[in-house]
Parts: C-alpha cells; structure tokens; sequence
C-alpha cells in the first residue's frame, strides 16, 4: 500500500521537500528520499510503506526502554523498512537499511485489532525510525487511543517541529536515543549525519508537549565513549528538564559493520553513570548488561531499591499506591502503578 503524505511542501518544478525529520529532503520526480520510502510521485510525496509492516512483536514496555511509564505492561511493537539514519552498528540493519519496501499488509484497523487479540495495553513504533512513517503511525495511534491503548515512539529523535506537532495527536510517550553521547566525530562518520544538534532540537520541542520522555545513550568503546560529550549531555537534560529525567545509558553490542569492535566495558557504563549522578539526575540506568545493580530504580532519598529489575522483568515493587517509597514516603516520577500481569510472558513474534 501507499498513501500520499502529510509532512511535506510542494516547491517549483514538481520537487517537493519532505517535513518528517531533519533532513528535509528535496526530492524530484520520481526520486525517493534517503529513508527509502518517501517518494515523489507526480509531483507529491508519497509514503511507500503505509500499511506494510516488516516486523512485529510483542515486548515488555521495559525493552524499549521505558521504565517511568506503565510499568509491568505489554506491548505490540511494529516496525517498517528504511531509516533516516545510516548507523554502521545497527542491530536492525536488515530492515532499516534495506531499500526495498517490503512487509505484510496491516490497516490501521488491523493493526490495532492484533494488539487487542494479543492482549497489549500499547502499541510500540520501533526497529526503525518511527519518524519517518508517521502519518502511518498517526493512524494506528488515534485508533488505539479510541480503544483505551497507549502509543510509544522508540526514535533517535532527528524529527523536526512539523512532526513533533503532529506526535501530540496520538503519542503519549517516547524514547530518544543519543549515540556515543552525541559527539559531532562520532555522529558523522558512524551514524551518517553532520551533528546531533536536532536531536537536542527535538527534545525542545518535545519539552512543550504533556508526551512522557525517557532519554537513551548507546555508548560505543573507543570511539563514543568520551566523559566530556556525556556530561554536556546531561547538563543539557538537567537543565532543560530537571534531576528526574529517565537517562539510561546502554551496552553497545558489535553488529553489522562494526563487528572488529567490542561490547562496552561495563566500567565504562559505570563512568558514565558516576557522570550523570554528579550532574544531578536521580534516575540514571545501566542498559544490557542483565543483572547489573543499575537496573533497578532507586529512592533519591534513603537510597533503598523501590524497584528491582533484572534485565526487562521487575521483581520487586516497593511502591505504594500513589507510587512513593515504601521506607520514606518520597514520591518516584513513575507514571501508572505496576500492571497486575506483569508476572505473565511478555514475549511471542507475531511477523
């Protein structure tokens, strides 16, 4: 299926310039933007990959990760071809770098149906960039919130104020997820764009919304692993969105091109989280390292575990009713109470 876009504006000589991230390509007749599917077709953008769904899971919300929104849920996480992004690291290559509009037909009927029969309390947008199938999301999404549903964006957040305006007609919560701490070097010669600077961009934009935003940061050994770049990333999330911002900084794992490097050293994690703390945040994680004592959430004021996790499953909730500590009564920014499943399986492939 496709569908002519939203996020775009008409220019001179039947070129159009695509508005869903911070590209902004200008693309011409009959030519297709970087992302591989938005196109211009007669003189109009059209988004190739409506309504094709190239995977589809059901997670724990706490994969993505979000762990300060509906804790304990389950979601159905869809994904389709193509991305913005060119991440020579990239777990999911052979859907978001393939150039070739594939996947199983869904409605947004459909979709939402699935996740209902599948008993998800959301929908996830994820394995590629969610961004850059917005109108396709955007359907889905005001469908599935008439149904009592929830909508995630899992995004590297290069979007730009056109698409963050239209996430406030449907999404209720987002991941954004810096890489190697946002470092210039580190962004052009591995992910494939000049700076991260729209991705803070973003983050402003997404500051003026009522969306719930956790902040990733995949740090890579060697090459995206500098203190002095984390710090100026944390200082600008202290300081734009206060000490309880979500910052969860993940274990880098080598795939596709970058296969001749290392998993990160978890003391390189560890400084990082040491970064984060001294700078103020209170709620800092340790991603991929299953196990690891950073999992878990703990009190800023007594320093007791309120919720102890191991890798995506909670074992412990040390939360009262209106999600304060049970040893000192301090409120955690947690928003919803642990789902009463949270025990069940939370994993199964649907595509």
């Amino acid at each position: 299926m496709e569908k002519e876009a939203v996020l775009y504006e008409r220019l001179p000589n039947d070129k159009v310039r695509c508005l869903a991230c911070a590209r902004y390509c200008e693309i011409g007749k009959d030519q297709i933007g970087l992302c591989g599917i938005r196109g211009n077709k007669d003189g109009k953008l059209m988004l190739f990959v409506y309504g094709k769904v190239a995977a589809a899971h059901i997670d724990p919300i706490e994969k993505k990760p979000v762990i300060h929104y509906r804790p304990g849920t389950k979601i159905f996480s869809v994904g389709t071809t193509g991305c913005n992004w060119l991440c020579k690291y990239c777990q999911n290559y052979d859907l978001s770098q393939r150039r070739k509009v594939e996947g199983d037909d869904y409605s947004p009927e459909e979709l939402v149906r699935s996740a209902l029969d599948n008993k998800c309390h959301g929908i996830a947008y994820t394995y590629n960039e969610p961004t850059i199938f917005i109108e396709f999301a955007r359907d889905c999404g005001v469908l599935a919130r008439n149904h009592g549903m929830f909508n995630i964006f899992v995004s590297n957040g290069y979007c730009t104020p056109e698409s963050v305006n239209m996430m406030k007609e449907f999404l209720d919560c987002i991941t954004v997820d810096f890489k190697g701490n946002g470092e210039q070097k580190f962004v052009r010669r591995y992910v494939g764009i000049p700076s991260s600077e729209p991705v803070f961009e973003t983050l402003l934009e997404l500051k003026k919304t009522d969306i719930h935003v956790e902040i990733t940061d995949l740090v890579v050994p060697q090459v995206g692993d500098d203190l002095d770049h984390a710090r100026k990333m944390c200082k600008f999330v202290y300081d734009n969105f206060g000490p309880e911002m979500p910052v969860h900084f993940l274990r880098f794992h080598p795939d596709y091109k970058m296969m001749e490097f290392e998993p990160t050293p978890v003391k390189t994690l560890e400084n990082h989280y040491d970064v984060a703390k001294k700078m103020g945040l209170k709620y800092v994680y340790i991603g991929n390292v299953p196990g690891h004592k950073y999992e878990s959430t703990y009190c800023p004021e007594c320093g007791k575990i309120v919720v102890r996790r191991y890798s995506f499953d909670i074992l412990e909730w040390n939360l009262d009713e209106s999600n304060s500590c049970r040893f000192c009564g301090n409120r955690i920014p947690i928003t919803g109470r642990l789902d009463k499943d949270y025990r069940e399986k939370r994993f199964q492939m649907v595509i």
